[in-house]
């Protein structure tokens, strides 16, 4: 995984430039966040204080980040007071925030193919790395399968990029993707229009049952999710024999390793050890997530 330098943590009065509202509570906020954004990567996430009132920050996951015009997205969906109270910020509003923080994604580029297989508030890392891989002309074609219970809160198309092998049924994509050349399909369990009908892993499956042998190969699998989608995933990658990188989701206090309420089982080389999401993370191997799975 790409590591943390703690000099690179920024703290910043950032200035609320957009807030949008999506169904279900769903809000994507853009911050005026200079230092942020010139040093975010695909996996990294900002630590957001909700309100004055609310000093328990939030950790959100950096969706985009344009070093140019000093912005960085984050995508939430209100869950418990904090968040309710950030869902009240206006643009003009400043906010205190902490980033960018953790490890993020390391493309491998001896194997060209990215699937990308998000659920939820899972899917902001994997489009802020879809933008990265594009960005850098590296030699990986990226592919996205999405996956939601609640209706995505991003403009949706009809793709018009071909994905060979996937279902005929899904033909719904993201236009953010759209845009920037990468293929996308998504999932659901609730009937929405365009959509493989059944959870993000089966729709992969499919999609990886159909390639080629040698092209099936030439996959990495990375995944931000909620745990068991992510557990899911690293058993449909471990069925290929797929590598796997996931982004992990989990309740924290400080972010910056200090207080440790983070912390989860990875196994390493001399055994199990305690790891912390925030500065050792979020992004881990999936071997050392599951070894189970292994």
């Amino acid at each position: 995984m790409s590591k943390l330098n703690r000099g690179t943590i920024c703290v910043e009065d950032a200035e609320v430039l957009e807030h949008r509202a999506y169904a279900d509570d769903q809000y994507v906020l853009r911050l005026l966040a200079p230092d942020c954004a010139a040093r975010a990567i695909a996996g990294s996430f900002a630590h957001v204080r909700c309100s004055e009132e609310v000093p328990m920050r939030r950790p959100l996951s950096i969706m985009r980040a344009r070093a140019d015009e000093g912005w960085i997205e984050v995508l939430y969906k209100v869950v418990g007071h904090g968040l309710q109270r950030l869902a009240e910020a206006q643009p003009g509003d400043r906010i205190s925030m902490l980033g960018p923080i953790g490890n993020g994604f390391t493309v491998d580029k001896q194997r060209t193919t990215a699937l990308m297989i998000g659920g939820g508030v899972g899917i902001p890392p994997l489009i802020f790395l879809a933008e990265q891989i594009a960005a850098t002309n590296a030699p990986v074609n990226a592919v996205a399968m999405l996956g939601s219970e609640i209706p995505f809160p991003f403009e949706l198309v009809d793709s018009q990029i071909a994905l060979d092998g996937s279902p005929a049924s899904a033909t719904a994509s993201l236009e953010c993707l759209e845009r920037i050349g990468t293929p996308s399909r998504l999932a659901t369990n609730a009937g929405y229009p365009g959509c493989y009908a059944g959870f993000v892993t089966d729709l992969s499956r499919e999609w990886l049952q159909s390639l080629p042998e040698e092209e099936r190969a030439t996959v990495q699998v990375y995944s931000c999710g909620p745990g068991p989608m992510l557990y899911a995933v690293e058993k449909l990658a471990s069925e290929f024999g797929l590598p796997t990188q996931l982004c992990l989701e989990e309740y924290m206090a400080c972010a910056v390793g200090g207080c440790a309420g983070c912390a989860v089982e990875i196994h390493t080389p001399d055994g199990p050890a305690m790891k912390r999401v925030c500065v050792d993370g979020p992004v881990f191997a999936g071997d050392t997530v599951y070894p189970d799975l292994a």
